[in-house]
């Protein structure tokens, strides 16, 4: 089985550099019209329930039926949200949570190992769904983060977590020939379906 984890479409809050979290911005106009139909079809698509995600798969996967995972929504920032590093630059509550390498909890939000401990228990048990119901392909659109964590945890070569962010409208393809005996995955390729 192949798995296509991708990530949303560019918003508003991508271009203006604004932490977005679990406020559910649309996709911006620009980032519709950057945005194209993948190169395969899938039987169903597995979705953030935010609206980003869910117009991100409808231009991608058109016609396909999306499955909303709740526990694929991006990190929830809390007070963080809606803001650009800029503006909090000097605020002491993001100050300390930068310097803590962002693994603290977010005032009024989650934290990190919340945030990884959630996407990665939904992300594999859609693995094992997919393995056990013979799929070919399982695609899944969510945020940045929700990438991060998964990949972090599963994918094979290892990278940080932060090296694992895709651009809007891109992501990973990987192979889940390992994940019975390893729990892992083979990284295949990157791809993007959206233009500059």
């Amino acid at each position: 089985m192949l798995i296509v984890l991708l990530r949303h479409g560019a918003t508003a809050c991508n271009a203006e550099n604004r932490y977005q979290g679990r406020t559910d911005i649309p996709l911006s106009s620009a980032g519709r019209e950057a945005l194209h139909p993948a190169d395969f079809a899938p039987e169903a698509v597995y979705v953030s329930p935010l609206s980003r995600a869910a117009e991100t798969a409808a231009i991608l996967f058109p016609g396909t039926v999306q499955i909303p995972v709740p526990a694929l929504a991006e990190m929830d920032f809390g007070a963080f949200e809606g803001r650009t590093w800029r503006e909090m630059a000097h605020n002491p509550d993001y100050r300390a949570w930068v310097e803590g390498g962002c693994m603290g909890r977010c005032p009024g939000g989650e934290s990190r190992r919340e945030f990884s401990a959630r996407v990665c228990g939904a992300f594999a048990q859609l693995v094992d769904q997919g393995l056990a119901s013979g799929a070919e392909h399982l695609a899944i659109v969510a945020h940045g983060g929700t990438q991060m964590a998964a990949l972090e945890r599963f994918a094979l070569p290892p990278r940080g977590y932060f090296d694992w962010k895709a651009p809007c409208g891109g992501g990973f393809v990987l192979d889940a020939a390992p994940w019975r005996r390893r729990r892992r995955l083979e990284l295949i390729k990157e791809v993007r379906f959206a233009r500059d």
